[in-house]
Parts: structure tokens; sequence; C-alpha cells
């Protein structure tokens, strides 16, 4: 079977993580280089132990290696500031750019909602981990109602997020409030994280509320639990934590959201919880783990594209 070869910027949890599902569950993509900055860094013993070729280079180095030139697809797990350097250097080069970072500069992507919609784009972002989590939720509300206000609370344990989730603190409320809006449907949205310093580390929750015009409860909660399927498919361990709650607000009780003003309709909650696959990290780090599943599932969609491609040309 024809497979593209694919390289991964960034050596750290989730550079890592998305390496050994890539090994582990290979498809149409075939991991050629893992590229880092510490010569010593586990993610970089990891990938030689596997025979995947390394550099603690950085993009300077993934691009002397001799395999450079057939690299179809790269994947950067660094940082947002970082992926703007590695992102002009690679398209320059012709490469097809899986952004893991909150920076943002191509299209939102969240597979289960709209992961056909931009495999013509030079680079996809992956958004942040709480948004492929709970943006999906915001959607399924939104195909069955009009949503003014959706707002998302990611807690996650301090454990799981490494060097690069906190330094993209700031990136990640942004980015995840604006992909609530231009994915998942929402006039305006709220994105909050939560770094839990419990022991033993907790799973990753996710609390999702919407306020949507009137609509049957019935529609929303058969929507939520049709998108959970979709979720599941290339996530297992993302389930609701309970069934989906609902409050109904009218002229005689508004809704006050601070900033916003006044609202009646319908408050959906949705309580999300997100166990990893364990493929490097523990299975807490779900948060992890739903962000490199969905960067993988999207670059085997864009590898196809790039095969049928090749196919069409020969």
């Amino acid at each position: 079977m024809a497979k593209v070869k694919a390289a991964i910027i960034g050596s750290g949890n989730i550079g890592t993580d998305l390496m050994i599902k890539m090994i582990k569950y290979p498809q149409n993509m075939e991991l050629v280089a893992v590229v880092g900055i510490d010569e010593k860094s586990e993610g970089l013993a990891m990938a030689r132990e596997r025979g995947v070729a390394t550099t603690h280079e950085g993009i300077d180095g993934l691009k002397a290696m001799d395999v450079y030139p057939e690299i179809g697809i790269v994947f950067d797990a660094t940082s947002a500031y970082a992926h703007k350097v590695h992102d002009a250097a690679l398209r320059a080069d012709g490469k097809q750019v899986v952004d893991l970072t909150p920076a943002a500069i191509g299209p939102f992507t969240i597979p289960p909602v709209n992961m056909e919609a931009h495999l013509d784009q030079p680079n996809v972002n992956m958004v942040t981990c709480g948004g492929q989590a709970t943006i999906p939720m915001v959607a399924a509300v939104s195909q069955v109602a009009k949503v003014h206000y959706a707002e998302i609370v990611a807690s996650v344990s301090s454990r799981s997020a490494g060097p690069g989730t906190r330094a993209n603190i700031d990136e990640f409320t942004r980015t995840t409030a604006a992909a609530i809006e231009q994915v998942g449907g929402a006039e305006k949205g709220k994105a909050i994280i939560i770094l839990n310093p419990a022991e033993p580390p907790m799973i990753m929750r996710d609390t999702v509320f919407t306020l949507s015009d009137g609509a049957d409860e019935e529609a929303i909660r058969a929507s939520v639990h049709a998108m959970v399927e979709k979720v599941q498919k290339y996530v297992p361990g993302y389930r609701l934590k309970q069934e989906v709650q609902f409050e109904r607000y009218g002229d005689n009780n508004k809704l006050k959201i601070p900033g916003r003003g006044e609202f009646t309709g319908v408050k959906t909650s949705v309580f999300l919880e997100v166990e990893g696959a364990g493929d490097y990290l523990p299975s807490y780090s779900g948060n992890l783990d739903i962000m490199t599943a969905a960067a993988k599932a999207t670059g085997e969609l864009l590898a196809q594209k790039l095969l049928d491609r090749q196919q069409v040309n020969a």
C-alpha cells in the first residue's frame, strides 16, 4: 500500500504521543522523522529506538535530512510562537502542515464537525485539546438550535500539561473561543482552562454550556449523543459523564451573562470525560490523547488526498 512520508516537529508530550499512535496504528502515512531541540529528550530517544530518524537541530535539522524532499506531511507539536516560523519554512517547500499548536494560522479543524472542509488548505489547525473535546458538543446543539452563547471549561491534570501547554495558556483561551464561534456555530464563545494539581491525577473533564433559542430538548439530546458517537470512533475514551441537562429561561426569569446582557431560551449543560488510550502517556491525559488522535485522523485524510493526486498525475 502506498504511503505518504510524514514528520513530527516537537518531541514533548504531544509529539511523542502522536509518534506512538502513528507507529502503533499505521494507515496511509509513514513516520520518517521526529524533530526536537534537546538531544537527550525522551521523545527523540524513543523515536531512535523505533528506527525513526531524528534531529535535535529543529526545523533546520529537518530540512538538512536526506529524507526531507520526500516528506509530504509535517505535524507541528511545538508552540504557537515557534509554529509561525515553521509554517513559513514548510509551506515554502510545499509541505502539508498539520498544526497542533494554538497558532491558528490555518483554518480550524474539528474531525467530526468539519474534517473534510479544509483538505485543500496547506495548513490546518487542530485548535486546542479543550476545543477538540468541547466544540463538537457546541456544534451538536447548533445543528438543531440557534446558539447565542457557548462557554466551555476544560479541566486537566497539571501532570499532563507540559511546558508547551503552559506557555500557550493565553493562546488556548483566544483560539478556543474563536473556534467555538467559527466551527461550533455560537454567536459568542468563551473558553476557560483549569490545570488541576490533584493527586492522584484527575482524568480530563469538560463542561459545555450553551444558550440557544427555544428548541426541542429531545432534539438537542439526540444531536449530542450522535456527536459523542462520532468522536468515539477515534477517541474511544470520550463519553458523557451524565445525561444532558436543560434549564429554560423566559421573560420572567431572564438569564444574565456578564458583558452580554439578558437572554431567554434554553441553557444546555453537557458534562464530559475524556480518558486517554494510554499509548504513551497515562490514561488521565485525555487532553493530549484527543488532540493527537484528531491530528492523526486529519493527517490520514490529507494523506489520502495527496495519494489520490499522485495517482491522477501518474
